[in-house]
């Protein structure tokens, strides 16, 4: 797949800057030192201890995200991936001197661990007598990285941290010690692991667009939020259900000397965060959420709370982390269960943490309610009994149709993705084969014709969705009803009726939309169709040229309503796309005759 590689920017270098004054923008407590880039909280508690942080930008919203009463008291950025200077950290110390003392928490980079570790050995020979006031947290929570591997530089810091600067931020607000705050952040970064994964690279703006890194068929386990190669490779994509059992094993593994690096015993308490890696769709991540969790009570874990959203991204990745804080055991030394859990439920001032519940979530049995469905169309009352005048040529016409449907999506696509947004092929796919497993279901027949009907409505309800399915739903329940409205006594359909029931299905559907001939829609056909018919007679094989000469006809029509109401004019008329949903009807209408 490819990177992407466009930005919204003015320049490259001004980036970050721009960046920082926008986030000010939205907390009217922070300031920003433009020079030094660093973000601080304007006005801090001066008798409580302070919390520094920092690093490279293109995480977003760490660093800076995290700035408020609650969490960080500073954070020093540098440019994108690139470490902040000693003299930069120096001066976020600067901003947030305090009475007690100040805590840095930096991710476990070479660059960030020598330029913040510079900077306090820097302000402890400038200030003799506070040099014990400074403290240095390093957060390495990358379980991706072995012992072996990282036997000298450690494992990256990842997402992991960000449970760290909540945490000690939430104690340093309390009032605690230096010593108390400084443990507490020590504590919580020894007992985190985190593992991402990725379908791409990410592009860093003001660098020429690369490759792929990755094929189509690949996703990369490990993957380092600098683009740096994971721990392996899996081809094809495998589902969710398939990649969530290795990740949690990542996490939990305690039989791999080189990759057992929390001390998970059983009935473990764990918190859960699903970290978005900056190019995951929220549809996506509430998925990964769901998942992650099943896995991990299947694993026999006691998940106390859930946290997810965009925390610490590597720009514009396709890709999600799973964090598992291993909460103690009432027989562990160390700060009590409770205590981390009621640091982590307080609110925080900063823009970029996430609204969590506060609470463990519930088992999905208590919030997932398996309903039986709607009722069966073959419970409908009152509906009269019609039969077709040949069961089998009704049956094998409406089978014909859809399958017809099915086999014309690769075209009805191609034409959305030109004229609208790209779904109608595989909408009116699904419908159609939806309408086919009712026929096998026994829930379509000749010899019951309006529940029939009426079953097709429901599948345009239920499975197609969307104004297409809005609108054939509406239809068909529009001919259901013009069907009984026809009964005369007689049980067998005549083509009269069909006519006079198309008709009034019509009419009922113009109710609902404004849509009218021409107007690039499926109306066009649909009417064609439905005019053209003759009353009295079974030959409608006029009708169904009159349709398609009807679809044909849209590729020169302004669009007047429906999806390509919203395509420049201009691209409609060079390509001379016919309307997708008016080819559907003119699919559907041409596979009727045999």
């Amino acid at each position: 797949m490819s990177i992407q590689s466009k930005h919204f920017l003015n320049t490259h270098e001004d980036l970050v800057v721009e960046s920082l004054e926008g986030l000010c923008t939205l907390n009217p407590q922070l300031s920003l030192d433009r020079a030094d880039k660093v973000v601080y909280v304007t006005s801090p508690d001066h008798t409580k201890v302070a919390l520094i942080c920092g690093g490279g930008s293109g995480h977003e919203p760490a660093h800076s995200g995290f700035v408020g009463d609650g969490m960080l008291t500073a954070a020093v950025c540098g440019s994108v991936f690139a470490s902040p200077n000693a003299s930069q950290v120096r001066r976020g110390i600067d901003l947030t001197e305090n009475e007690k003392g100040t805590v840095i928490i930096v991710k476990n980079y070479t660059g960030d661990v020598l330029n913040f570790g510079l900077a306090k050995e820097q302000y402890a020979a400038l200030h003799p007598t506070k040099a014990d006031r400074v403290k240095f947290v390093i957060v390495g929570d990358d379980v991706a990285v072995g012992k072996t591997q990282g036997r000298i530089v450690g494992r990256r810091g990842l997402a992991g941290t960000v449970l760290v600067y909540k945490i000690a931020g939430a104690l340093a607000k309390r009032g605690a010690s230096l010593d108390e705050v400084y443990s507490v952040a020590q504590w919580v970064a020894s007992r985190t692991g985190t593992i991402g994964v990725s379908l791409e690279h990410c592009h860093v703006p003001g660098t020429a667009a690369s490759e792929s890194h990755l094929s189509p068929s690949e996703i990369e386990i490990g993957m380092g939020i600098h683009n740096e190669p994971g721990n392996r490779r899996l081809s094809p994509v495998p589902p969710l259900n398939e990649l969530m059992p290795q990740l949690i094993e990542f996490l939990t593994s305690t039989t791999d000397p080189d990759r057992s690096f929390l001390p998970f015993r059983g009935k473990d308490k764990v918190v859960l965060l699903v970290n978005n890696l900056g190019g995951t769709s929220e549809l996506e991540l509430s998925g990964i959420v769901g998942e992650a969790r099943r896995v991990a009570v299947k694993a026999g874990l006691q998940v106390e709370r859930v946290l997810a959203g965009t925390f610490m991204t590597s720009l514009n990745m396709p890709g999600f982390s799973i964090t598992l804080l291993l909460l103690p055991h009432a027989d562990e030394t160390g700060p009590p269960a409770s205590l981390i859990l009621s640091l982590l439920d307080e609110k925080a001032n900063a823009s970029g943490w996430k609204w969590a519940s506060g609470s463990p979530p519930l088992p999905s049995s208590v919030q997932v309610k398996q309903t039986s469905g709607t009722a069966p169309v073959a419970a409908a009352r009152d509906v009269t009994a019609l039969t077709a005048e040949d069961p089998k040529t009704f049956v094998a016409a409406v089978e014909r149709a859809c399958q017809g449907l099915v086999e014309a999506e690769p075209e009805i696509t191609r034409m959305d993705i030109i004229a609208g947004d790209g779904d109608c092929g595989l909408t009116l796919k699904t419908g159609a084969q939806a309408v086919l497993r009712e026929v096998q279901n026994g829930n379509i027949t000749g010899e019951d014709v309006v529940r029939s009907v009426i079953s097709v409505s429901k599948v345009a309800e239920e499975q197609m969705g969307g104004t297409s399915g809005a609108l054939y739903s509406i239809f068909f329940s529009g001919l259901a009803q013009g069907l009984q409205a026809q009964f005369s006594g007689k049980s067998t359909l005549t083509s009269v009726q069909w006519s006079a029931a198309l008709t009034s299905a019509l009419e009922k559907l113009y109710t609902y939309t404004r849509a009218r001939p021409p107007s690039r829609t499926l109306v066009d056909p649909l009417e064609a169709f439905v005019t053209a018919l003759p009353a009295n007679t079974t030959d409608f094989s006029g009708a169904v040229k009159a349709a398609s000469d009807a679809a044909l006809k849209t590729r020169d029509l302004e669009a007047k309503a429906g999806r390509s109401a919203y395509v420049e004019g201009d691209r409609l008329r060079q390509e001379r796309v016919p309307d997708p949903g008016a080819w559907g009807v003119k699919v559907i209408v041409e596979n009727l005759l045999a």
